[in-house]
């Protein structure tokens, strides 16, 4: 069929050069804010010597979970303040960490407005599907042009690749929320916000725990895939070794990410069996 080509490439392109002239000032603010946050974490990451914060990491290891995840944690760090990757590390934990807070911070609200409205569902359950699906390298070209080289544009494509799961998870928990025990609110009374806040919330924690989760690990599987448009920590040492075809430094700097990577997910993991319980 010699039908005409649809012009999508130029609708996208004039799309984005649209928003970087009409919405610079407010990229710019959320450039400031995000930089500084994720600075700012890393900076307080950083000011700690090495041992005293794997031993308060081990602690709270300790506390969420059992002696086992302790002793990992106190290990797996040990070995990667030993194989010289702690400070990337640690700039990669705050972009890990900025990242996964906006994204519940964000998920959360939207995940409670889709289940209390079927037409905001209807119309953020396409998007979550693209989102989901679209190569997550593509989310690098818009995040370079409205905010430019460095970490916040990595942090910005990390929440757009990482965010569907809390959204998901949060929708599925409160309306799975026995409709009984609803009904029994409304009975008594219950405001809007007192059943969402007493009632579904608590409830629904254990699955929203699950979609935070899969938000960590997926904002961290960004990391290597950031340090292409100059986002600093552990995944530029493993960019920079597969570009120079450096097998060694690079499964150093891959063991750090996945010690780092085990470390988180057992300590949710954890949290989510202390909610269900």
């Amino acid at each position: 069929m010699n039908w005409p080509k649809i012009p999508l490439a130029d609708w996208i392109e004039h799309l984005e050069a649209w928003l970087e002239q009409n919405f610079d000032p407010l990229f710019q603010f959320i450039r400031l804010i995000v930089g500084e946050t994720v600075g700012g974490l890393d900076s307080v990451l950083q000011w700690f010597p090495p041992l005293v914060l794997i031993v308060i990491f081990a602690a709270i290891a300790w506390l969420i979970g059992k002696w086992r995840m302790a002793l990992f944690t106190l290990i797996g760090l040990a070995i990667i303040e030993n194989l010289g990757y702690w400070s990337q590390t640690m700039q990669t934990l705050s972009l890990v960490i900025t990242a996964a807070f906006l994204s519940v911070l964000l998920g959360v609200p939207l995940g409670i407005l889709c289940a209390r409205s079927k037409t905001a569902l209807r119309i953020v359950t396409p998007i979550l599907d693209f989102m989901q699906t679209m190569p997550a390298f593509v989310y690098l070209l818009p995040a370079v042009t409205f905010f430019s080289l460095g970490v916040v544009p990595g942090v910005i494509a990390s929440i757009i690749f990482a965010i569907p799961p809390t959204i998901r998870m949060t929708n599925l928990g409160i309306r799975q929320v026995p409709v009984e025990l609803v009904e029994a609110a409304d009975a008594f009374g219950s405001t809007p916000s007192q059943k969402l806040f007493k009632l579904q919330l608590p409830l629904a924690g254990p699955t929203i725990m699950a979609g935070i989760n899969q938000t960590i690990m997926l904002s961290l599987s960004m990391v290597v895939i950031a340090s292409m448009i100059g986002a600093q920590g552990v995944g530029a040492s493993v960019y920079r070794a597969v570009t120079q075809g450096n097998t060694g430094v690079g499964f150093e700097a891959g063991l750090a990410i996945v010690i780092l990577a085990i470390i988180l997910d057992r300590l949710t993991q954890r949290t989510i069996s202390k909610k269900k319980s």
